[in-house]
């Protein structure tokens, strides 16, 4: 797909972990281009992200997340070169609304009339351009008061789904809401969808990589695939922790707490044969999924059928425990290449780590950083496009 469009995405330090890296990687698989900035940094740098999460208090819990690395440097943005803009939440934008660079920013896409996607706390930003007065708009409840304050036609976030079109400025309340967000964002921008109606399972498991189910998982959504959430011995609406694997300068990755991944059926009498494609995150959860056997025969049933598989990092580990990489061409994280050698499978050496692969139905990624082409590839198999 070419790049037929370029979004600038407003960064800042414990920016929220999901809020910037979903829309960030499901637009380029979708074919745009993103720059993503902050002020006082530059290209190559990192921002620290925050993990918000809600465990049961009376409001959310905060945790460290990845680190995110910019592309772009603030100082040398063009606005003119923009299609849209987007604003993750988190703490960042408390800090971000005071920045006159920042505002001003804003204000001049605003101006503009092209697309603003604000979400969650972003919306700090928009009151302090001065872009929500006489606008409807929705945010993270605790917002409210300063958007009103400001003047904006506050919408109650009833649910934290909830996203508002205003012209060109789409908002939503929380990042559970980035499906029709970014859905919205895309239309907002010419984007059309087409040969969106599938039905794709994800086989989860306790401490599968936060960004390796959550990333894949939004971006189809937000092309209006069905997607189904299962994990062995749980039912629709229990919840999977997940870990964040980050590289911080040591010999291996790190891994911290990520988010609670909520499951949207029972794995119990799950039927391969309604779904279109079946996607496995990696993480530490495929080292136990691999001993389940029920787990290998839906895996086996998938790869069977010619339907696309797409599994990501130590997923693999699933697929040669399955026996089902015999003769097939694949990747996973270097680490796992013992397990797909001795599994039959021919290694295709993951460098750069983005690199993703397609073997007839199967389509490998080493690790979360090759989410845009892991998504890409699987929309291809599945015969789904986003054209402008």
């Amino acid at each position: 797909m070419a790049n037929s469009r370029t979004v600038l995405i407003l960064c800042g330090d414990y920016m929220e972990d999901y809020e910037v890296m979903v829309p960030f990687q499901a637009l380029q698989a979708f074919g745009v281009s993103v720059h993503t900035v902050c002020p006082g940094k530059k290209s190559g740098d990192s921002c620290p992200t925050a993990v918000h999460d809600f465990c049961g208090h009376q409001t959310y819990s905060e945790s460290r997340g990845h680190n995110f690395t910019l592309n772009a440097t603030f100082d040398e943005v063009d606005l003119t070169k923009y299609d849209g803009l987007v604003i993750p939440g988190g703490r960042a934008p408390e800090y971000l609304s005071m920045n006159a660079s920042v505002v001003d920013l804003v204000k001049q896409f605003s101006s503009s009339g092209k697309p603003i996607a604000s979400i969650c706390h972003g919306q700090l930003i928009l009151a302090a351009a001065d872009t929500v007065n006489g606008r409807s708009c929705t945010a993270y409840a605790t917002v409210g008061p300063a958007l009103i304050a400001a003047g904006a036609k506050w919408v109650e976030p009833v649910t934290p789904d909830v996203c508002v079109v205003d012209g060109s400025l789409i908002t939503a309340a929380t990042y559970e809401g980035h499906p029709e967000f970014i859905q919205l964002f895309v239309k907002a921008m010419g984007g059309k969808i087409t040969g969106a109606n599938k039905r794709i399972l994800f086989l989860c498991g306790d401490y599968m990589e936060d960004y390796e189910v959550k990333v894949p998982f939004q971006s189809l959504q937000a092309l209006g695939c069905q997607v189904d959430a299962v994990c062995p011995e749980k039912k629709a609406g229990d919840r999977c922790p997940t870990a964040i694997h980050d590289f911080e300068g040591d010999q291996t990755y790190s891994e911290k707490p990520g988010h609670t991944f909520g499951l949207t059926a029972s794995f119990d009498g799950v039927d391969s044969s309604s779904y279109d494609a079946l996607v496995i995150p990696g993480g530490r959860a495929p080292e136990y999924l691999a001993l389940n056997q029920h787990v290998l025969n839906v895996v086996k049933e998938f790869m069977n059928s010619g339907k696309p598989v797409a599994s990501i990092c130590h997923g693999q580990q699933i697929l040669a425990a399955a026996g089902v990489l015999k003769g097939r061409k694949c990747t996973a994280y270097p680490a796992v290449k013992l397990n797909v050698v001795l599994g039959g499978g021919s290694w295709l050496e993951p460098d750069p780590i983005h690199r993703c692969f397609t073997d007839g139905n199967l389509v490998t990624g080493a690790a979360w950083p090759g989410h845009p082409e892991f998504v890409s590839q699987l929309m291809l198999l599945l015969g789904v496009q986003v054209s402008f």
